[in-house]
């Protein structure tokens, strides 16, 4: 039966709750201590744990004196400046709604955004795209910031289970939905600490991610703060390859960061890092060629984990137990997964199946805003389907095959693009590389290994390697060299788009 034992129900959610309150109790404890960094090359600004929980709930006060009421929703077009999480946590302290945004949106984007949650009001940077006429009154960024030193709000309170943020996925329809998380999202995160983090209150975790993403906001700011640790953000500005400066700089323990920007860190020598005990990764499959390289380069393991919008990250190695190679990693303590076939019944061990999760984690979201006929579609029985195609090993160490809509066909045979992808990357020239299944002629499809390189690659010796390293259905009948995958705001791949957009010039007429 490819269901996990439970490790045990986790500690229920304190009532009553507020998400913002829980981040910042650290304050009480020790408010001197630094919460948050900006590093740049030249020096870093400081805020510590008792500055930021004040600045938090003053811009609570603020947006509640501009008319605002418990349960409007804020849509936030903010940059990687501090606004942001003083708004997002701002809005939650006072019982508002704060829906983060990518600052890459197009102004008909954030229209279609602002058509589907109908916002009470936008907090903006100077210069953030913004429908014209804006749906709604508009906060820039400097009066936000200006709320800072207003008396404190009081925390809103209330049943840990009622809405507190929304966030958009595209999921794998290509259409935003607005995923609804309640306040018990962020109790939910305890579970990631030990499972995933191996976080402490002595840590100096730095993350160079959006804020807009929940991997970079949760594990780059919330966690941190919620145990009393330090968060360090790079300024806006800094590449890839000034990081390892960074995380030299100001003694970083922890690094977390997509697969991509390992992949650049590593293209230069990465000096000595004492401080650092390891790296995390979220938000695609991590190489295994990735992971060695930055073992050998810095002497510490990289922990990946596999999360989703309406779950978070709930599947992950960890310091305690490191996931076997292959592997994503185990269910964290406290969760409850399940692999089922297409009708929701466990499949055998080792055998591909769907990737579930059970509606009572914690951190499972509320539904998608406005549409229970999809949320509910997105179930069977009690278990949440992830749309992740995976197996599951007899030891429940789970290993990730990719998204269900990215599985490809190879003569009857399913293929993991992220198994071509690992094999493909060990040839020698290509820098990044994603297969997809594309159309050649109307009854014809065929594996496609797209890929970067400083010059071009030889078709014959891309062909030779691919015999050498998979079986046949699995070799790539085609290479098409790019200047660059495309990727969303998030850096996450978009096999999709390589497939329509070659299907869309060469494909059958």
């Amino acid at each position: 039966m490819q269901e996990l034992p439970s490790s045990g129900a986790p500690a229920p959610c304190p009532t009553p709750f507020n998400l913002a309150a829980h981040v910042l109790a650290g304050a009480e404890r020790h408010a001197d201590r630094i919460a948050l960094q900006i590093v740049g090359l030249s020096g870093a600004q400081r805020w510590s744990h008792g500055r930021l929980a004040a600045a938090v709930r003053g811009v609570g006060t603020g947006l509640l004196a501009l008319g605002l009421v418990p349960g409007d929703r804020v849509l936030l077009r903010l940059g990687n400046s501090l606004a942001f999480p003083l708004a997002y946590l701002g809005c939650i302290a006072a019982g508002l709604v704060p829906v983060p945004t990518s600052a890459q949106l197009t102004p008909p984007e954030v229209a279609r955004l602002c058509a589907t949650i109908a916002p009470a009001l936008v907090i903006a940077s100077d210069g953030m795209a913004l429908p014209d006429p804006a749906p709604c009154p508009v906060l820039a960024e400097s009066d936000l910031t200006a709320m800072e030193g207003l008396a404190p709000c009081a925390w809103a309170m209330g049943d840990p289970d009622r809405l507190a943020y929304m966030v958009f996925t595209s999921g794998t329809t290509g259409t935003p939905r607005a995923v609804m998380h309640a306040h018990r999202a962020a109790w939910a995160r305890r579970m990631m600490h030990r499972g995933w983090m191996g976080l402490t209150a002595q840590d100096r975790v730095l993350h160079p991610g959006a804020f807009n993403w929940t991997y970079t906001l949760g594990v780059g700011l919330l966690d941190p703060w919620s145990v009393g640790a330090t968060a360090l953000i790079p300024a806006p500005g800094l590449e890839p390859a000034h990081l390892p400066l960074l995380l030299k700089r100001y003694d970083a323990t922890i690094f977390a960061a997509a697969p991509g920007v390992y992949r650049q860190m590593l293209r230069a020598p990465v000096p000595p890092l004492p401080r650092l005990r390891h790296g995390l990764s979220a938000g695609e499959a991590l190489p295994q060629a990735v992971r060695a390289a930055w073992g050998a380069a810095t002497g510490t393991p990289i922990h990946e984990a596999f999360g989703l919008s309406e779950c978070s990250t709930f599947l992950s190695g960890s310091p305690d137990r490191p996931a076997p190679p292959g592997s994503t990693g185990f269910a964290q303590p406290g969760r409850r997964v399940a692999v089922l076939d297409p009708r929701g019944a466990p499949v055998p061990a080792g055998s591909p199946g769907v990737l579930a999760v059970h509606r009572s984690d914690p951190g499972l979201f509320l539904g998608y805003f406005d549409a229970p006929e999809e949320t509910a579609a997105r179930f069977r029985g009690d278990w949440f389907l992830t749309g992740d195609t995976v197996t599951m090993d007899p030891d429940g160490a789970v290993r990730y095959l990719g998204r269900d809509d990215d599985m490809m066909n190879a003569g009857g045979y399913r293929v993991s693009p992220v198994e071509v992808e690992e094999a493909m990357l060990r040839c020698a020239g290509i820098s990044e590389c994603a297969a997809a299944e594309v159309a050649v002629r109307a009854d014809a499809r065929v594996i496609a290994c797209f890929y970067t390189s400083v010059a071009p690659l030889d078709q014959t010796a891309l062909a030779r390697h691919a015999t050498e390293m998979l079986a046949r259905y699995k070799q790539p009948r085609l290479y098409v060299r790019l200047p660059a995958l495309p990727r969303g705001a998030n850096n996450k791949l978009r096999r999709a788009v390589l497939r329509q957009e070659w299907e869309s010039a060469h494909g059958p007429a």
